[in-house]
Order: C-alpha cells, then sequence, then structure tokens
C-alpha cells in the first residue's frame, strides 16, 4: 500500500504495540489509541517461546529482553501428586540453536515498557491514554485523527469494543476452566522448584505451572482448574471462598505443592474464555487481531506469541498489497491455518495435562518413552515457525 493514510490501532497492549512497531518498520505511520489512562498490565509471568521472540529480535529489542528476562534451560512435566519427573523439553541454548531464537519468562509489565518505550521512541508512532470508545469504534477514530486512516486494527484484547462493528466475529465462550495467577518470593519456596526451568505440574482436573520472575524475585504461579464461570466473566480479587475452591482442586496433591498454594501471594483469578470461529474483519478498513479475534487457552502458552505473530504478518500483507482489503484476505488466509493449529496443541494440551485414570497412565508411559530430542523435535512446527 502506497501513500495511503496513517493506520489506527485501538489497544496499547502486547499485540497492539507489537503491531505498530512493525507497521513503522514497514513506513507505516501509526496512532495507537488506549483507553486506559496508564499503562498497567494485568497478569504477572510471561513465557516468550522462539516463534515470538524472533519477532521482537527483528524489532531490535534483544538487549532490552535480556536485561529482564530468565531464559531456563528447560521445560520439565512433574506428576503433581508424586513430583516424579515425567518428561522435560531442553530450552536455554539449545533453544537459540534449534529454534534461531531464545525462550524466555518475564513480567508482562515488563514486555510491555520494553514495546512502549521502543514506540515512543519511533516517530512513526503516537499512542493516546485515556481515549474510550461508547460506542461505533470507526466513527469514533475517525473524529480523534486529523487524517482518516486507511486501517483501524482492533487490538483491544477478547472484550474487544471493535469486534462489535464486525459483522459474523466470533463469539466468547467460556472455556470451562478458572486460571490463578500467583506470586512466591524465593526465600519462601520449599516445593521443587528451579530457577533455570519452567516447571509444569499435572494432576487430574488441574495443572500448576511455575518458572521464575528475575525482575520480582520470586516466581510465577499459574493454577488452572475446571470450574464454572460465576457471575464475573473477567477478572476476580482473592477471597477466603475462593481460595478454598482452589485448596479443594489440589487437596489429593503432593503436600509441598499444597503448602506453595496457601502462602502464595497476590492472587487474582478469572474465567478462561476464547473466541470462537467467526470473521476477523470487514473486508474493507478494520481488521481484528490478537485476543479480539481467536482468544484461546493457554495450554499451549501461545496467547501472547499468537499476537505477535499476527502483527508482523499483518505489517507485511499490508505493505506488500495494493489496498487494505487485498491485504485482510492474504492475512486471513495465512493465520487461519496457524491459528487452527495452535487452538488444536492448546486442546491436546488440556487433555494430556488434566488427564486422569487409565488415560492418564497411558500419557506417562508415552512420555517415559520419548526422550527430550523427541518431544523438542514434536515442537518444530510451533517454535521454529517464522511468521
Amino acid at each position: 500500500m502506497q501513500n495511503v493514510g496513517p493506520v489506527a490501532i485501538v489497544g496499547a497492549g502486547i499485540a497492539g504495540l507489537t503491531t505498530a512497531l512493525c507497521l513503522a518498520h514497514q513506513g507505516f505511520e501509526t496512532e495507537i489509541f488506549e483507553q486506559s489512562d496508564s499503562l498497567k498490565e494485568v497478569g504477572a509471568g510471561l513465557q516468550l517461546s522462539p516463534n515470538a521472540s524472533r519477532i521482537l529480535i527483528e524489532l531490535g529489542l534483544l538487549p532490552a529482553l535480556e536485561a529482564v528476562w530468565s531464559e531456563p534451560d528447560s521445560v520439565a512435566l512433574l506428576d503433581g501428586r508424586s513430583l516424579r519427573s515425567l518428561a522435560s523439553v531442553p530450552a536455554g541454548s539449545y533453544a537459540r540453536n534449534r529454534w534461531a531464537a531464545p525462550y524466555g519468562v518475564l513480567h508482562r509489565a515488563s514486555l510491555q515498557k520494553i514495546l512502549l518505550d521502543a514506540a515512543a521512541a519511533e516517530p512513526r508512532c503516537r499512542v493516546h491514554l485515556g481515549f474510550r470508545i461508547e460506542s461505533d469504534p470507526e466513527a469514533a477514530i475517525d473524529r480523534a485523527m486529523a487524517r482518516r486512516p486507511s486501517v483501524i486494527v482492533g487490538a483491544d484484547g477478547i472484550w474487544s469494543r471493535t469486534r462489535t462493528s464486525i459483522a459474523g466475529a466470533g463469539p466468547v465462550q467460556f472455556s470451562g476452566n478458572i486460571a490463578w495467577r500467583l506470586m512466591v518470593p524465593r526465600a519462601e519456596v520449599t516445593a521443587p522448584l528451579s530457577d533455570d526451568r519452567v516447571t509444569a505440574f499435572l494432576g487430574s482436573k488441574a495443572h500448576l505451572v511455575a518458572y521464575p520472575i528475575k525482575e520480582v524475585g520470586g516466581f510465577n504461579l499459574v493454577a488452572i482448574v475446571e470450574g464454572k464461570a460465576g457471575d464475573n466473566v473477567w477478572i476476580g480479587k482473592d477471597s477466603e471462598e475462593r481460595r478454598r475452591e482452589l485448596a479443594a482442586a489440589f487437596d489429593d496433591w503432593h503436600p509441598k505443592l499444597r503448602a506453595l498454594l496457601t502462602s502464595a501471594t497476590a492472587a487474582t483469578y478469572w474465567p478462561l474464555c476464547t473466541v470462537g470461529d467467526g470473521a476477523w474483519h470487514d473486508k474493507t478498513r478494520t481488521i481484528l487481531i490478537g485476543d479480539a479475534a481467536h482468544a484461546m487457552t493457554p495450554f499451549a502458552a501461545q496467547g501472547a506469541a499468537m499476537a505477535i505473530e499476527d502483527a508482523r504478518e499483518l505489517a507485511r500483507c499490508l505493505a506488500e498489497s495494493q489496498d487494505a482489503p487485498s491485504a485482510f484476505a492474504r492475512y486471513d488466509h495465512a493465520r487461519r491455518s496457524r491459528i487452527d493449529r495452535v487452538r488444536k496443541r492448546a486442546a491436546f494440551n488440556r487433555f494430556a495435562y488434566h488427564a486422569r485414570g487409565p488415560v492418564r497412565l497411558g500419557r506417562d508411559l508415552v512420555l517415559a518413552l520419548k526422550g527430550p530430542e523427541s518431544l523438542a523435535a514434536d515442537l518444530d512446527w510451533l517454535y521454529g515457525y517464522d511468521a
């Protein structure tokens, strides 16, 4: 697209800011509109797999990332009741060699700050905070900009207002799982956690993922359990009643893990929702990316990675197409199969992680027969992908 107006981006999260930077590298001017008065990322830890980190490296962000993240040596699977090792996938220097990009863990707020600082330093990017869209997103954006945008990108998350302007967009659906995010100071850790690995503990109806967050001197915990959505469909604060529900989900787990969950602080929980299949764009100038288009469950740890891939692919399609509609068609074709495959991997992981009875025994046998190299090879399509 040549001699076009600026691109408007709704949402200054990971998806929106990465999109702005990718578009700027293609020569587009972008204006990012964020409803919050200040950027405070909800959540705690974040895993950045090689398929995402290589895109951030292309944007020149590796030094900033290396200053705040950790690169675990492995991703380990353990049994949540016995603490028995089930499998391990090498990461660290192995990831850099095999997938040509690192596997890092860091605080979400740190990544958002890195992206925001990069956008602030990029002359082609402008960020507007405190911009709230009440109705008709396109009209609101048009009024806010001096020049009519050629493209509007909805990067405003699962509860996207931009999505309301897309006929046939996918519906928000509750996945049947509740996620808890908690933090544990390093000094209080008694369970088998390690600074050099991501650890996933598996059990029937629940699993627990733990990894170090260098910036806070402790471990990020993500506990995912089966449950009901309840009245609050976004995010809930800690409470005695909810803590009892969390404890009940892990009541037959190893005592060290139960103690870890009991002592953890900064707890938040929320029902895990997804966005079902549907239209991603209006075939004219508005398009959805990231969670706004295809929010998925976190069982493959690919939510942020898919948004980062989306950003790079959309920028490429816009740069190489004659107009927005043809760019959208190319983007749709490029991303549909990829998103579908990652969704299926997340669904498979959910089945495997929460397995019980004979299925659990079969899972453990299969994992025991696969070595680290074989498990890594199974992820080549995911981590080796170049958007």
